[in-house]
This record gives structure tokens, C-alpha cells and sequence, in this order.
């Protein structure tokens, strides 16, 4: 399954075809179908069924637009994607691979579904390919488009997260908030772009990684696990406050680059309006700082909770905590 996931992406990645791009897709997604069916509950299996449909149907759409497309210019290299409605509807499509507005509705309902592994998978990896694609063809695609749906994502990632309690739901429109400042600065910079996701996937992964060695799903969890796990639990409020673009955080970083890009453009109200829905997500990212961090639970309890197991403690996840901290001071030597 593995394997196959992998070469799924790199296949996507490296095709300078649709078709071959649209093979290495369905690959990538027939690959994780297993791992999100995995816990064998109704949950995980709803879970899989959405996923499986939404996929197919983007899949669709993006066969639709390509063979459009093939029909009007003669040949399928993914750079010589011209006509207007097909690259509409190539946009649209790899919005809903990769879970952005107004094409998200699965992204939360998936996540909640499987385990934090698998949760982990895609929010980040599955994103790659998409992204990727749509880093090719951002020169065809509209630019209003674009900004649209990624200021759209940005709102619906704000609001959707504020009255969440179960982490996975939470880190869903997390990523659909971040998804929202990608799409919106391909238009004018996509080699920013690509930078912001890979941070985003920096910041992400090691919050994955604490949080399936401390069992923690919800903020209760988070909560309480300050008793057994100290390191770990300052660690991941410190990693939410990165991901929500504080500075002196590595998430700060990307999101000041963009908004120095649209005042550049002369975009100062969107650049403004930026800000104000950076604001609303930054609402539930310091509700979890403050419920780890601020809030003195039980020192003990009568009850065995799940937490307390042996912690595991990760190599990678000990390397991307600073990583993902603290590399801001790298920014002047980032070509964007």
C-alpha cells in the first residue's frame, strides 16, 4: 500500500501527460483506501466511501477537461492547456482532490473517520500531487478564479474550525485554511505557493506525530495530557501557534511573503481581508495553546485514561519540532 501510494504521487508528479497523470491518481487513491478503511468501525468505512466518491468524481472532472481540451488543441501535455472551460474545470477538480472550498465538505467528515496515521497521509502527502498540477497549468488558469476560492477557503477554514472539539476536525479545516493562501497566491506567485504548503507540511506533520504517541482526539485530551507528557503537549501548542502564522514562528514566514506579494500587486484589500480571516483561524489555534498551556488540570486522577502509556518517542518527530519553529531567519535566502 505503501509503495503504491508513493509511486502513485511521484507518477502524478513527473507525467508531462494528463493521461499518465490522471493513472497516477487513481493509483494514489485506490492505495489509501485500505489505510482509511483500516479501524474496522461504520465510521471508518463512511469515511472511505466518501472519500472513494469524491475522488472518483474529481477524477472525472479532470478527464472531462483534458479530453475538452485534447479535442480543441490537438494533443494532452499538461503546459498546452488552453481552453477557458476546460481550465476552469481543471481547477475545480484539483480544488476537490485536494479538500478546498467550496469543494471541502469531505475533508473533515474523512479525517474524523480514520486514524491520526492515515489522517496524516492526507492532509499532507495527498496534497502533493494536486498541488503540483496546479502549480503547472496556474499560468492558464484565471486569476480571479484562483483568489476567489482561496480567500473562500481561507473564510471556511476560519469559521469551521472555531467550534470544533475533536483535534482531527480541527487540523481538517486547518488545512483547508492553509489550502486557501496557496491557491490564492498562485495566481501571482506560484513558486510561493509551493513554498507555503511545504511549510504547512513541516508545521503539520510533527503535530500528527505527538499527537498519535500521546493518543490525543480531542481537547479534553489535550487538556489533561500535560501531567504525563509535558514536553510533547508544550510542543504542539507551540507548533499550532506556528501553523497559524505567529511570529517568530516558521508559519509566520510564508504568510508574511504573501501579503507583501498582494500590497506589491496592488492588492491592499485583499491583502486586508487576509489578514482578518488569518484572525478568525487564529481564534482555535489559541484556544489549544491556552487549554495546554494556561489551564491547570487534576495533577491526579482516579482513572486509567488512554494517554498514559509508554510515549514513543520519534527521531523524525525530535528533528522537525526546531524545524518547524524556528527557520524564520531563513527568508532571505529563500528565490521566491
Amino acid at each position: 500500500t505503501t509503495l503504491s501510494i508513493i509511486m502513485g504521487t511521484i507518477m502524478t508528479t513527473s507525467s508531462s501527460n494528463w493521461l499518465m497523470a490522471w493513472i497516477g491518481l487513481e493509483l494514489n487513491m485506490l492505495a489509501i483506501l485500505p489505510a482509511i478503511s483500516k479501524p474496522k468501525t461504520t465510521r471508518a468505512s463512511e469515511a472511505t466511501t466518501k472519500y472513494f466518491l469524491t475522488q472518483a468524481v474529481a477524477s472525472a472532472m479532470m478527464l472531462l477537461a483534458s479530453t475538452i481540451n485534447a479535442w480543441q488543441t490537438g494533443n494532452w501535455d499538461i503546459l498546452e492547456l488552453k481552453n477557458k472551460f476546460s481550465t476552469t474545470i481543471m481547477a475545480l477538480s484539483l480544488m476537490m482532490k485536494m479538500g478546498a472550498a467550496p469543494l471541502h465538505f469531505w475533508l473533515p467528515e474523512v479525517l474524523q473517520g480514520t486514524t491520526l496515521q492515515t489522517a496524516l497521509l492526507i492532509t499532507t502527502w495527498q496534497k502533493l500531487a494536486p498541488i503540483t498540477l496546479m502549480y503547472m497549468i496556474s499560468n492558464n488558469i484565471q486569476p480571479a478564479i484562483l483568489m476567489s476560492m482561496g480567500m473562500l477557503s481561507m473564510i471556511i477554514g476560519g469559521l469551521g474550525g472555531v467550534n470544533q472539539t475533536q483535534l482531527r476536525k480541527t487540523m481538517a479545516y486547518s488545512s483547508i485554511n492553509n489550502l486557501g493562501w496557496t491557491i490564492m497566491i498562485m495566481a501571482l506567485s506560484p513558486n510561493m505557493a509551493i513554498m507555503n504548503i511545504s511549510i504547512y507540511i513541516i508545521t503539520t506533520t510533527p503535530i500528527f506525530l505527538m499527537m498519535t504517541s500521546t493518543s490525543t482526539k480531542t481537547l479534553q485530551n489535550l487538556s489533561t495530557a500535560w501531567t504525563t507528557c509535558t514536553t510533547t503537549t508544550f510542543s504542539i501548542a507551540l507548533l499550532m501557534l506556528s501553523t497559524s502564522g505567529l511570529p517568530p514562528f516558521t508559519g509566520f514566514m510564508p504568510k508574511m511573503l504573501i501579503l507583501n506579494e498582494l500590497i506589491t500587486q496592488n492588492l491592499a484589500t485583499l491583502a486586508t481581508m487576509a489578514i482578518m480571516t488569518s484572525l478568525i483561524s487564529l481564534l482555535f489555534y489559541l484556544r489549544i495553546a491556552y487549554l495546554t498551556m494556561m489551564l491547570t488540570s487534576p495533577m491526579t486522577t482516579p482513572s486509567l485514561t488512554k494517554w498514559r502509556t509508554q510515549n514513543q518517542k520519534s527521531p523524525l518527530t525530535t528533528m522537525m519540532i526546531p524545524t518547524a519553529l524556528f527557520i524564520t531567519h531563513l527568508i532571505p535566502a529563500i528565490p521566491y
